[in-house]
């Protein structure tokens, strides 16, 4: 286990749906975000904190970060304020 909050496996069987990945199409344009970022050499595009501190709270994985970054810019979604989970939930 790494130093950076972890996310729940997406096929990891679970109640209503069955696991994540259930509620993702296929098709949907959000797995070639994913498949993208995940390839990406974000250290050696000068992304800070790619390796985990060894102390204090574990932050969250610049990978994670990008994907949701990328995810709102190409749905348009505003970056000032916080963004939330039903705003995103009704722009897919």
């Amino acid at each position: 286990m790494g130093r950076f909050v972890e996310a729940a496996d997406r096929d990891q069987a679970s109640f209503l749906p069955a696991c994540l990945e259930d509620y993702v199409d296929a098709d949907n344009p959000v797995r070639v975000i994913d498949a993208f970022i995940d390839e990406l050499d974000l250290a050696g595009l000068g992304f800070a904190r790619v390796q985990p501190a060894a102390t204090g709270r574990p932050g969250y994985a610049p990978g994670t970060m990008l994907k949701l970054y990328v995810y709102g810019y190409l749905h348009q979604l505003p970056r000032s304020g916080s963004w939330s989970a039903r705003r995103v939930a009704i722009s897919s």
